[in-house]
């Protein structure tokens, strides 16, 4: 079996920012059942989380208009990558919610939860 190695890029407002140490994975949440999360958000028993990393720093003046707190909705950030079969290149984009960042010097890491994946 072939492993590809994918590439990832975050589009935000007009600027696009390759992502790296890209992770995927599955969580649950701490409800019961789904559940409408304080009247802005649906929320589901699991959800899947994308962890990234994005080595240029101008991207945090972007990032406030993105996330829940100081907005009253998320803004659906958009990630695009290729998926290269066999037959050929599929393009797909991830739509995600940012939830938090850490930021350094050097490097923002970004946590976003998946909303929707659409094949391009």
């Amino acid at each position: 079996m072939q492993h590809n190695k994918l590439d990832y890029t975050l589009h935000l407002d007009t600027k696009s920012y390759q992502l790296r140490d890209v992770s995927i994975t599955k969580s649950a949440t701490p409800l019961t059942r789904p559940n409408m999360r304080g009247g802005v958000y649906f929320s589901d028993t699991f959800h899947y989380r994308i962890k990234a990393t994005v080595d240029d720093i101008t991207i945090v003046q972007f990032l406030s208009k993105a996330m829940l707190g100081p907005n009253t909705e998320f803004k659906n950030l958009k990630i695009t990558s290729s998926l290269k079969k066999d037959v050929g290149t599929k393009n797909i984009s991830i739509f995600t919610n940012l939830t938090n960042t850490m930021q350094s010097s050097s490097k923002v890491e970004l946590n976003m939860v998946i909303v929707e994946i659409r094949e391009d």
